[in-house]
């Protein structure tokens, strides 16, 4: 094996099982009352709980730790009102242009979205995830990154966990295509919008889509070999 600069593993802590057991549950029990929300109450949130919630998004694995992922945090309500303008366009040609075709906007259909993204200028924060494909561990660097997708995609799920521990409902958005948020959040080519995430307090009468509480049993989405 090649040599490499190597550190004791500094921070690990180990319990017992039926504490393991005890965790599992409970962190179960807390992230399935997880859900995303369409209504966002307008209530500032402090951007120091943002900013935490960003740092342990940071600490996610990355191929060949390059970290491949920029966060543009938006709270100005000129730039969250651009970004609807943009977004609302490219979702009615994805709606009533037919776009997406007949069985993608019949899946969409129990969920009841459509063009209409009035949260994204009612909601106090939306983070553009972005995905870079040049960096580096360091910042300036020019290198290939690697693993970029599956990268960015655990980040933005550390961060959808932090979001929730914190007490905070999040909204993953995706407008097609996205190259909007280039221009807007002044963005290189070379990073693509991975995620539009809307952040902040549930509005008083929130409510969620039926079929979004359908999850698939245990038995369903594991096999033990």
């Amino acid at each position: 094996m090649q040599q490499h600069d190597s550190l004791p593993l500094p921070d690990y802590l180990q319990y017992c099982e039926s504490e393991m057991l005890e965790r599992a549950q409970k962190f179960y029990q807390d992230i399935s009352r997880r859900h995303t929300v369409r209504e966002f109450s307008s209530r500032p949130v402090p951007r120091e709980i943002i900013d935490h919630c960003l740092r342990a998004a940071g600490t996610a694995p990355s191929g060949a730790n390059h970290q491949p992922w920029h966060f543009a945090v938006i709270g100005s309500s000129e730039v969250k009102a651009q970004i609807r303008l943009k977004a609302e366009a490219e979702e009615r040609r994805f709606y009533e242009d037919r776009r997406a075709g007949e069985e993608w906007l019949e899946a969409l259909s129990p969920l009841g979205t459509d063009s209409s993204k009035g949260y994204l200028e009612t909601a106090p924060w939306l983070i553009a995830i972005f995905a870079e494909r040049r960096g580096g561990v360091e910042v300036g660097m020019d290198l290939k990154n690697y693993y970029v997708p599956e990268s960015v995609g655990i980040a933005t799920g550390f961060l959808i966990n932090a979001l929730h521990n914190a007490g905070l409902v999040a909204l993953t958005h995706t407008p097609k295509p996205m190259n909007f948020l280039n221009e807007i959040c002044n963005r290189p080519s070379s990073n693509k919008a991975y995620i539009l995430m809307v952040v902040g307090y549930p509005a008083a009468d929130a409510s969620i889509p039926r079929h979004a509480t359908i999850k698939k049993p245990l038995e369903d989405i594991v096999t033990y070999l």
